[in-house]
C-alpha cells in the first residue's frame, strides 16, 4: 500500500506567498508609468506624423503600413510581452486576404499589425478617425472607416474596401464589430464575407490569445498586465461559389476556425451587449 510521507506544515501567512508576485507588479507599474507611457506617446505622436508625411509624399501601400508596423512592434516589446505566432505557412505572399480575427481587446491591433507579417489596410470604427493625428494618419493611409449612420454610407464604406482589395492588398476585419466584454467571442456580422464572396477571395480566420488578459475592455484606463500572447493564423478557406449560401457557410467555417484557437477557458459563446 503506498503511504505518503507527512509534510511540514507551513505556517507563513498567506499573504507572503504572493509577495513576491505584488512586489514584481508594483515595479512593472512603476515601469510602465514612468518609461513606457512617455515612450509609448513619443512613438505615437511620431509614428503618425511619419505616416502622414510619407502618404502625402510617397508610395501609401509602404508608408500606410511600415511605420505603424514598428510602432505597435515596439509597444509590446516595450512592455516585455512574449508573443507567439503559428501559422504563417499558410499564407500565399502573392495572395490577397481577407483576414478576419475574433476582437479580445486593445492590443488586439497591436499584435496584428506587428506581428501578422502582411501588408494589409484595417477596417476600423469611424470613431477612430476623431483621435487627434492618429485618425488623419490612417485616413492618409486609406486605412477604411466603417461608417453605419445610413445606407449610402455604408455602401460607400464597402465601395472603397471593393476598391483596396481589387487593388492587391489585404483587409483586417473584426467580424464581431466591437471589443469582448469577457474575452469570450460574439457573433460575426457578414460585412467581410460579402465582400470576400463577391470578389471571390479567400477568408483567412486568425485567433488571439492573450489580449483580453493584458488590458480587457473593462479596464482601458489601467495598468496593462504582463500575459503571453499568440496569433494563430488558420488554413485560408477559398471560394467554393458564389451567393449567399457559400457566404454563410465560409462564415460558419472561419467562425469555427476562430473558435477552436482560443485557450479553453474563453471558448464559448458569450451575446456581447454592444453588438
Amino acid at each position: 500500500m503506498y503511504t505518503s510521507t507527512p509534510q511540514r506544515q507551513d505556517r507563513r501567512p498567506a499573504a507572503l506567498h504572493t509577495l513576491p508576485a505584488r512586489i514584481l507588479t508594483v515595479l512593472y507599474n512603476l515601469y510602465t508609468l514612468f518609461i513606457f507611457l512617455p515612450l509609448f506617446i513619443l512613438a505615437s505622436v511620431l509614428t503618425a506624423l511619419i505616416t502622414t508625411a510619407g502618404c502625402q509624399l510617397g508610395n501609401g501601400h509602404f508608408w500606410g503600413y511600415y511605420p505603424g508596423k514598428c510602432w505597435s512592434w515596439l509597444t509590446v516589446r516595450l512592455l516585455f510581452l512574449p508573443v507567439e505566432v503559428r501559422g504563417r505557412e499558410h499564407l500565399n505572399p502573392r495572395q490577397s486576404y481577407v483576414f478576419v480575427c475574433n476582437h479580445q481587446g486593445s492590443f488586439d491591433i497591436f499584435l496584428i499589425y506587428g506581428f501578422l507579417g502582411r501588408n494589409f489596410k484595417w477596417m476600423m470604427k469611424k470613431a477612430i478617425r476623431k483621435i487627434p493625428l492618429v485618425g488623419l494618419a490612417c485616413e492618409k493611409a486609406h486605412h477604411i472607416y466603417v461608417d453605419k449612420s445610413g445606407a449610402s454610407k455604408i455602401k460607400k464604406t464597402y465601395d472603397t474596401a471593393r476598391e483596396t482589395l481589387r487593388e492587391g492588398m489585404s483587409v483586417v476585419v473584426f467580424p464581431e464589430g466591437a471589443r469582448s466584454f469577457t474575452g469570450h467571442m460574439g457573433r460575426f456580422r457578414r460585412g467581410a464575407f460579402m465582400l470576400a464572396d463577391e470578389l471571390q477571395l479567400p477568408v483567412c480566420p486568425l485567433t488571439i490569445n492573450g489580449s483580453y488578459d493584458v488590458m480587457p475592455r473593462t479596464k482601458d484606463w489601467h495598468f496593462p498586465v504582463w500575459h503571453r500572447l499568440s496569433l494563430t493564423i488558420h488554413e485560408p478557406i477559398p471560394p467554393r461559389g458564389k451567393g449567399t449560401e457559400f457566404e454563410k457557410r465560409t462564415m460558419a467555417e472561419a467562425y469555427d476556425a476562430v473558435m477552436s484557437g482560443l485557450t479553453p477557458e474563453y471558448r464559448g459563446f458569450v451575446e456581447n451587449p454592444d453588438q
